[in-house]
């Protein structure tokens, strides 16, 4: 088996490449772990490789909150340094002063 390894970790603050959202990681597949229905619900033209990291995210937009899987290539280190609004980072993290989020001791998925 290939090793891989993952570009962000757990509370990392991510943004997508292309389309308007960021999070913050909660967890992390060591490549594609989702259904073959989401995989072929992406178009063929942008659906990104199975052999990478993808990270689980609670992510938000300008309009909702929400839970995305997005595969490391889409993906980029938020430099904003504006805060996240999703709801479910209290449950899962405690903020530190860095702006990175540290996981609960009391938290397991």
């Amino acid at each position: 088996m290939k090793e891989r390894n993952a570009k962000f970790g757990i509370g990392d603050i991510v943004r997508h490449k292309v389309f308007p959202f960021r999070g913050v990681v909660f967890d992390v597949d060591p490549e594609f772990s989702n259904t073959d229905e989401w995989w072929e619900a992406i178009p063929a033209e942008i659906r990104p490789r199975k052999d990478q990291p993808f990270y689980h995210l609670l992510a938000e937009n300008a309009e909702t909150e929400y839970v995305a899987y997005v595969s490391e290539q889409n993906l980029e280190q938020d430099e904003s340094g504006q805060p996240l609004r999703n709801p479910h980072i209290q449950t899962i993290f405690i903020e530190e002063r860095s702006g990175h989020y540290k996981p609960r001791t009391n938290f397991a998925h």
